[in-house]
């Protein structure tokens, strides 16, 4: 059995150890790896992917996603707004909305293809200015421009906690926001925090090398 196979495993029995009722999807990071590494995977069954950068996701999956169909690919980094054209035919998910201009864009594109993806607001959980994300006083505002005036399918929040902190407070503040919002996903952990994240309500939780190995 392939290395990514047995580690996805040990983390799906870890999860069900503690959290046996979590519904927590956890999305492949694959980002840098190639498609050898992310075949295996495929063909055991896992769907959910994600990527960082729009190009790298256009040559690495258009052809995989032709042969399985099945395939739910996540654009999980910064989305620029020149590449949405691009990424709105190949994404299924966008974790990283976090501006109205993006917002606009994302729209515009999926209308044009008739496609609506499933998109989480990203937030600034942290109030980190090096950090993307809608700030705690603006989000509010922001759901509604983008489920009322531009039509978005909203579906939860996503956030990058502080490095080095209370992972814990982050995520319980983001579970009590993405429930003021009567939200039903919450993307939030990573391979260093996701029990964490699970244990506090994540739906959706983005492992790479904790699946893949550490990236070279």
């Amino acid at each position: 059995m392939h290395n990514t196979i047995v580690n996805l495993n040990n983390i799906k029995a870890e999860i069900q150890s503690k959290y046996s009722d979590s519904p927590a999807e956890i999305i492949a990071v694959s980002k840098t790896f190639s498609s050898d590494k992310i075949l295996p995977l495929i063909e055991y069954g896992h769907n959910h992917f994600g990527e960082n950068k729009v190009q790298e996701a256009v040559e690495k999956w258009m052809e995989i996603k032709k042969n399985f169909s099945n395939i739910k690919l996540h654009m999980i980094g910064k989305l620029q707004t020149n590449k949405v054209k691009y990424a709105i035919p190949l994404f299924d998910y966008i974790h990283s909305l976090d501006n109205t201009k993006l917002a606009e864009k994302i729209a515009l594109e999926q209308t044009k293809i008739n496609k609506n993806l499933k998109i989480f607001i990203q937030v600034n959980i942290g109030n980190e200015q090096q950090k993307n994300g809608i700030n705690l006083n603006e989000l509010d505002n922001f759901y509604k421009i983008c489920v009322k005036d531009l039509n978005l399918d909203i579906i939860g929040l996503m956030c990058i906690p502080p490095v080095s902190q209370n992972v814990k407070s982050y995520f319980q503040k983001m579970n009590s926001l993405t429930k003021n919002l009567m939200l039903k996903e919450l993307s939030m952990g990573m391979s260093s925090d996701y029990m964490d994240a699970v244990g506090l309500g994540a739906t959706f939780v983005r492992v790479g090398s904790k699946i893949f190995g550490e990236r070279t």
